[in-house]
């Protein structure tokens, strides 16, 4: 076998030097990978498709952190405990639907339900109250679809009930009709 007559290259004698640098190029490249994914893709046109097409900019629904609602809390608080846009009346601009209650430190205080829209000023306004506090209803499995509001309402057949454990269940709906929400219930469970 003849030996070469040219020297010894440096690449053919891998050191530590080397395979680190390998290990750096390689996590640069699958961190711009990462970078550089498309967008997700979706069944329905965005808002922003839609409102090119329309020529009008999408509205955002009202922000149910910055309503003021009809509660008395006593001092304290009140709670957004749950929020849902939809457009409820047909018009093309969503309203939001809050679930607020007080934020009375313990126990399980009444629920109101109240449904927001764009005020003339910065904040957005109630314009409706589906579930009134003063009806001492806790208000759970909450959703807003296809224009209806539906809610599970847990309550107490008679003051004697205690407050921690709610021996009614209504399983109650509220659908836009001309120019109110019509609500629709079906009792679930009925203590004795």
């Amino acid at each position: 076998m003849q030996t070469s007559a040219l020297p010894d290259l440096a690449h053919t004698a891998t050191k530590p030097v080397h395979w680190l640098a390998t290990a750096t190029a390689m996590a640069a490249v699958v961190a711009c990978a990462g970078l550089l994914q498309p967008g997700t893709a979706t069944a329905t046109a965005s808002g922003k498709d839609v409102a090119s097409r329309s020529g009008s900019a999408p509205v955002a629904a009202p922000d149910a952190a910055a309503a003021d609602y009809p509660l008395d809390c006593g001092g304290a608080k009140n709670v957004v405990a749950d929020a849902a846009p939809g457009d409820l009346d047909g018009d093309g601009r969503p309203e939001t639907v809050a679930v607020v209650h007080c934020d009375a430190g313990m126990g399980t205080p009444p629920s109101g339900v109240y449904v927001l829209t764009h005020g003339s000023g910065a904040a957005p306004r109630v314009v409706a109250t589906l579930v009134d506090p003063a009806s001492r209803t806790t208000v759970t499995d909450f959703t807003v679809r296809g224009g209806t509001v539906s809610a599970t309402l847990l309550g107490y057949s008679s003051p004697d009930v205690p407050r921690c454990c709610p021996d009614e269940t209504e399983k109650a709906s509220w659908r836009w009709k001309g120019n109110a929400f019509v609500r629709s219930g079906q009792d679930l469970a009925r203590g004795a």
